[in-house]
């Protein structure tokens, strides 16, 4: 089974832009990926007709090889344009696998290892009494694990600006009452989009009493694992980082040196499936379960989801939380993963089972967009 054509479809779905990718074979089974770099969605698309130019002709079932020759294929191997471009590449082809055995995706994988994917969802609101009330709504509905985001999330029509002290003070209080509003059952996280040093972040942490929260999402940039090693000696709230790395490289030191307790891997970015299995084996043998990471279209939902299933080492998957809705991609997909009761049902379907009206993803234009900017006080950049 030859690939005999790779379509990339830059566009505007719903409520943001989406980077889909179609493989084509000749034996007429395709399948479809997505790519997971939101904002740079061009730059996907270009990386991806470079390698479009060498994969035309190799057969569609060596996924391992081909993903070698995706990495290794160019001098400066890696980064996060090109392991997006791969990973949306790599999502197609286990999809065509899938299709031409008829399994999903998950018992090419050795099977699922559990009967549905428990999940989390997240609270978008201000750190004011509307996020105390959203969060008990949530535990009343039946949710046993909720997030909240960062308080001020920004807007993209002007650059805002954050107090991080202020803002310090103001979520550790808040996290404060929500866990007393709920009790000592709930499981409850933050992510902080990586806004603190360290110094910050410790004077968050120590600013809760003991057992407020269950995680601590990305409170500070990756880049340096040294950095984390010192803000673990800090505080002893567990972490959940990794929805930023490009590779198992990236994972390796923050899984060797225990700085993440919770394996935040994005398939869209990491590499796709085949990469996404390599991390959480490394996880596997240190302990720490995948929480894996999605703000992305409906095929990153169903890929990851076929890749839970599989997994020993899993606690929560993330619901997509910013907006997205079945009704809001009915034009463009069918088999869409819906959760209901904190929980995905595992698709039993071929691939895994989004099916795409490429037709109208053909009519859809790519919408040029930025993140919001954020500015400290003093009128400087800050990390959004």
């Amino acid at each position: 089974m030859k690939i005999t054509d790779i379509k990339v479809y830059p566009a505007w779905v719903g409520q943001r832009n989406l980077c889909m990718v179609k493989v084509e074979t000749d034996e007429g089974i395709f399948g479809w990926g997505e790519s997971g770099l939101s904002s740079r969605e061009l730059a996907v698309a270009g990386a991806i007709e470079h390698f479009k130019d060498f994969l035309i002709g190799k057969s569609a079932v060596n996924i391992g090889a081909i993903w070698q020759e995706l990495y290794r294929g160019q001098y400066f191997e890696g980064g996060r344009v090109l392991t997006a471009a791969i990973s949306a590449i790599d999502i197609a082809l286990w999809d065509i696998a899938g299709k031409a055995l008829n399994v999903p995706i998950h018992r090419l994988l050795g099977g699922k290892q559990r009967d549905h994917i428990p999940c989390f969802i997240t609270s978008i609101k201000p750190h004011d009494e509307s996020l105390i009330e959203e969060v008990k709504m949530f535990v009343k509905e039946g949710w046993t694990v909720v997030r909240t985001a960062a308080d001020d999330l920004g807007t993209i029509e002007h650059a805002t600006t954050w107090d991080v002290r202020k803002a310090i003070s103001k979520s550790a209080g808040i996290l404060t009452e929500i866990r007393q509003e709920i009790g000592p059952d709930i499981m409850l996280g933050i992510d902080y989009h990586h806004r603190f040093s360290v110094a910050e972040a410790a004077s968050f942490c120590q600013k809760m009493p003991p057992g407020t929260i269950d995680f601590l999402e990305e409170p500070i940039r990756a880049e340096a694992p040294a950095a984390y090693e010192a803000l673990r000696k800090m505080t002893d709230i567990p972490f959940a980082i990794g929805e930023e790395f490009s590779s198992k490289w990236q994972f390796m030191p923050y899984i060797e040196k225990g700085l993440t307790d919770f394996a935040r891997i994005d398939i869209c970015n990491v590499g796709g499936i085949t990469e996404a299995m390599k991390v959480a084996a490394m996880a596997e043998a240190h302990y720490i379960d995948v929480m894996p990471h999605d703000p992305l279209g409906p095929i990153c939902t169903a890929a990851t989801l076929q890749v839970s299933a599989a997994l020993p080492n899993f606690s929560f998957y993330e619901v997509p939380p910013y907006g997205r809705t079945e009704q809001d991609v009915s034009d463009f997909f069918q088999g869409v993963p819906v959760a209901t009761a904190g929980q995905f049902p595992i698709s039993e379907a071929p691939g895994h089972g989004v099916i795409v009206n490429e037709e109208r993803l053909k009519k859809s234009k790519l919408q040029l967009w930025e993140p919001p900017r954020m500015k400290k006080p003093d009128g400087s950049f800050t990390n959004w």
